[in-house]
């Protein structure tokens, strides 16, 4: 990947899913174990471990939202890592995919953005997604 990387291509990579294995301790004896490969994770792990300068989470919505489903319903436009708290999103939600966002965010001081795919130019623009910035202070909503 670093190669690619250096001869100016765009990777795309990692995943999640499948069984998760382990080998027995002192074997080579592949056993199963309960586990969660989490794609989202592993994919901030790997922009981490490349000294990625931006981690896009890519999904089919155009940002995370609060109070999803009510009223009071807004997009999280820009948040510091530790502003939005992953628990507090409905299970099955966008939990997962803030929890890897914030914790690239942490790790290397850099934005990570999780929206629309096909919002891409905008979200390299600034201008779509939400943003996790260590520079940022608190969080900022986008009413929709």
């Amino acid at each position: 990947m670093e190669w690619l990387l250096a001869q100016g291509c765009v990777v795309v990579c990692a995943g999640g899913g499948g069984i998760p294995t382990m080998y027995e301790p002192g074997t080579r004896t592949l056993v199963g174990v309960e586990a969660v490969i989490d794609k989202d994770r592993a994919t901030s792990v790997l922009a981490e471990e490349l000294h990625a300068d931006l981690l896009i989470i890519a999904t089919d919505v155009d940002a995370v939202y609060v109070n999803w489903g009510t009223q009071e319903q807004a997009a999280i436009a820009l948040a510091h890592p530790d502003g939005v708290a992953p628990r507090q999103l409905p299970a099955g939600s966008m939990g997962p995919k803030v929890e890897a966002a914030a914790a690239f965010t942490r790790a290397t001081g850099k934005p990570a953005v999780i929206g629309s795919l096909d919002q891409l130019d905008a979200i390299l623009d600034g201008q779509a997604g939400s943003r996790f910035d260590a520079t940022a202070t608190g969080v900022t909503l986008r009413r929709v």
